[in-house]
């Protein structure tokens, strides 16, 4: 089955499209014109996109078709070596060359087709692979095919004893969507995995169907991940097969993952914190199979599994450990809104004990592991129903569940519906000021055309805005870089990019875009998010694949050389606040990263930066707002509620900068009452992963709070004390969370900033974990 979901999206005509449209818009845009027999716009539409610094940039090519580099598609040709040409060729990174590189991003195109593959495809640094949305191509494994998987991010090297191209918890920037991967081909009893997707922060799967042998004792794997720090997969199908995935990584969020005619599902090595939402297994022989009782770093099993929204259907097991509990088990499990028809035990473990008895039933809310209620902070370790959390009707779908909206892709729109900036003046240089030519962009074509932004970096020295009714797409992570006088200073922050004013309502969506800065820019607030999805459209304002890279690249002028770690350089303050999430907006961010770079990305040795951001993420939203992402590194907190409501949030990962707390938090900012900021003492020296102030209906379902480091140092870690407190909440807040792990910190939770939650209480391998908490 293939889950074209954003075409059936894409096709919905919008009534509540905009407040107001551009000068040359006689109407709003409403659906695609396309007709079936078109091809998909993205590759007919003139590719003009560039990487401006890189070091040869009128030759670089960014937009590769792989027929363009003797790819056939006939299904009888190996087109192995011309795909891997066309990834690889203009001196990329990869191959064990380089460690990182924003300076050769690349789109490997993939055209309807049948694509006879031998051996791996090897995916190079800041790669993103997008096949015809429209009619997704198949990669076809030949029955001779030799090597670790279909589609590899991160190949061993031969002979290399383990090592690998690149480090796996740096592994950025790379996404792969609409591919069918069939292994139908190669004999049933021979390992072969579809896709290796050892990857971190800044990578995505989307519209993924991998087809595998259902023979008896098939060897076949769809997914394997044997470490990294993620990440977002979404819209993935696999039939048949030994496993449908086989995952260990820190952390990583799964939406919309369907397993049939499989052995195992879903198959745990080890993380930190998983999250499931929405789950269909048919079929199989067991749902999800979970190593788990590790108590150090070196027996590390599975942490946390959340499992949220999932329909289970002719499945002996729905989850099973990979050791009996005798009640003192170490590893977290929450289970919420599980539909089960003839599954014969929902819980088990691989010793044939039934834990929760199964059938055909629904199990509303239940958990495995140490529960926590209320500030009194005594654990409770339970095997049985647990408190289920409020949600409101403005976060579930017509069926009940949360809801998801996949990446929007708007197969069926004519390449005539679309407007490149490139074309309408933009320079995307790196360099140019293209401020006024973008604004006048929106002015003309908000609302009746969606606005490609063609690959580059394009300079802004002042505020941006995005009228809601606007669709914006990029290319290979095209970038919108601030910098300039207006953005440098503290007391007057001042917005770089605006989705839609105040009050505002309409669809606006963004995807495949960073936003970034030129330093020094203490005073710039990247993304004010404003507007609202209409009455009836949920999920109509949001971002996919949309990032905020702050330092730590070429073009930033806060890398390495000018910001190295250990200095306190006011000309490397990036930021004043990443996203503002103002009162009236409405949010559907999938796959967000904000990142304050800790690292070069530029450097030959990915060299340690002390780049400065103040805030992460700011939410004073009533909701709706449905948030899948992470936020890294700013100094007062990564996370901040304040009067907010109506709150998913899926897997939140944070990490409290390296340098603290020299300079303590809030420096080198200064705290800011009008934006809400935290107190900080002489006994809460470090920035906050999530703080949350009057708000309500808060759904926290997966997260991960990591404090690495004092000032540089990791010698805090074997005693939790690399900060005190890492997440607190107010006694007026109402907040639900399941599946926290945390790392470094003494407290795993603390309210009205008194610890409740001890992590030496809740110790489970390198980090501490437990499955619920509720006031």
């Amino acid at each position: 089955m293939w889950l074209n979901i954003a075409f059936l999206l894409s096709a919905v005509l919008y009534a509540s499209r905009a407040s107001g449209l551009g000068s040359s818009c006689s109407a709003p845009l409403g659906g695609g014109t396309a007709s079936p027999s078109d091809p998909y716009w993205f590759e007919t539409i003139k590719h003009q996109g560039a990487s401006p610094f890189n070091p040869d940039p009128s030759s670089y090519q960014v937009f590769r078709n792989v027929k363009d580099f003797g790819a056939k598609g006939d299904g009888v040709t190996d087109d192995t070596a011309a795909i891997n040409l066309a990834i690889s060729s203009g001196s990329r990174c990869g191959n064990d060359t380089c460690t990182s590189s924003t300076l050769s991003p690349a789109i490997v195109y993939i055209p309807q087709g049948n694509y006879l593959v031998s051996s791996p495809i090897n995916t190079y640094y800041y790669t993103q692979i997008i096949g015809d949305a429209k009619n997704p191509p198949t990669l076809l494994a030949s029955s001779s095919f030799s090597g670790f998987a279909v589609i590899d991010a991160n190949p061993y090297i031969p002979n290399g004893y383990g090592a690998q191209w690149f480090t796996n918890q740096n592994n950025f920037f790379r996404s792969a969507r609409n591919l069918i991967i069939d292994l139908r081909r190669i004999p049933s009893g021979n390992s072969a995995i579809g896709l290796h997707w050892q990857v971190a922060q800044a990578t995505s799967l989307v519209n993924i169907v991998v087809e595998m042998s259902t023979a008896s004792g098939t060897n076949q794997i769809g997914l394997f991940m044997e470490n990294g720090s993620g990440g977002f997969i979404g819209d993935v199908v696999f039939n048949g097969g030994k496993i449908g995935i086989e995952v260990g990584s820190q952390q990583f969020t799964v939406r919309n993952l369907t397993v049939n005619n499989c052995n195992t599902a879903v198959s745990g090595i080890w993380n930190w914190g998983f999250t499931f939402q929405g789950v269909t297994i048919n079929n199989c022989q067991a749902g999800f199979q979970l190593t788990v009782g590790g108590i150090t770093e070196e027996d590390q099993g599975v942490g946390s599994e959340t499992i949220i929204d999932a329909v289970v259907v002719d499945t002996p097991i729905f989850v099973q450990s990979s050791v009996p509990s005798n009640g003192t088990l170490p590893f977290a499990l929450a289970l919420n809104n599980i539909k089960l028809t003839n599954v014969s035990t929902a819980v088990g473990d691989a010793n044939g004990a039934t834990i929760l008895t199964g059938g055909t039933t629904t199990i509303a809310s239940w958990g495995q592991g140490h529960v926590y209620s209320g500030t009194g902070g005594q654990k409770s370790w339970v095997q049985s129903a647990v408190y289920s959390a409020n949600k409101p009707s403005v976060l579930l779908d017509s069926s009940g569940r949360i809801f998801g909206k996949s990446h929007p892709q708007y197969a069926n729109y004519a390449t005539s519906q679309i407007v490149s900036v490139k074309s309408q003046g933009a320079k995307g240089d790196g360099k140019t000021d293209d401020t006024a030519a973008i604004r006048n962009i929106f002015n003309q074509y908000a609302g009746c055309k969606i606005i490609f932004f063609d690959a580059g970096v394009y300079y802004v020295t002042d505020t941006i805005s995005i009228p809601a009714g606007t669709q914006v797409v990029g290319e290979a992570w095209s970038v919108i870089l601030g910098g300039g006088s207006n953005f440098q200073s503290q007391a007057n922050p001042r917005v770089v990019v605006q989705a839609g004013t105040a009050g505002s309502q309409g669809i606006l969506e963004i995807s495949d875009i960073v936003f970034a800065t030129v330093g020094p820019a203490p005073g710039a607030i990247l993304l004010e998010w404003n507007v609202h999805d209409p009455s009836g459209q949920q999920g109509a304002a949001g971002l996919w694949d949309t990032h905020l890279r702050l330092g730590g690249a070429v073009g930033t002028n806060m890398q390495n050389a000018q910001c190295p770690s250990g200095s306190v350089n006011t000309a490397c303050q990036a930021a004043f606040l990443g996203i503002h999430l103002t009162s009236g907006s409405s949010a559907y961010f999938e796959g967000t990263w904000v990142w304050t770079a800790d690292h070069d990305l530029d450097s030959a040795a990915s060299s340690l930066t002390s780049v400065f951001t103040g805030r992460g993420i700011l939410s004073e939203s009533a909701g709706p707002v449905w948030f899948i992402g992470t936020s890294e590194h700013a100094a007062l907190y990564q996370y901040n509620l304040v009067n907010a409501q109506n709150h998913y949030i899926g897997f939140a990962q944070t990490e409290t900068p390296y340098y603290q707390p020299a300079p303590a938090a809030p420096a080198p900012y200064n705290s800011s009452a009008t934006y809400h900021d935290p107190t900080f003492s002489n006994s809460i020296t470090s920035a906050w992963a999530m703080y949350v102030q009057s708000s309500s209906n808060i759904l926290i379902f997966g997260a991960g709070f990591y404090s690495f480091y004092q000032i540089y140092a990791q010698t805090c870690l074997t005693t939790n004390s690399c900060q005190t407190h890492i997440f607190n909440t107010d006694t007026a807040s109402s907040i639900s969370v399941y599946g926290l792990s945390t790392v470094g910190s003494t407290y795993q939770l603390s309210v009205g900033q008194n610890g409740v939650i001890q992590a030496s209480d809740n110790l489970d391998g390198f980090q501490s974990t437990f499955t619920a908490w509720s006031k």
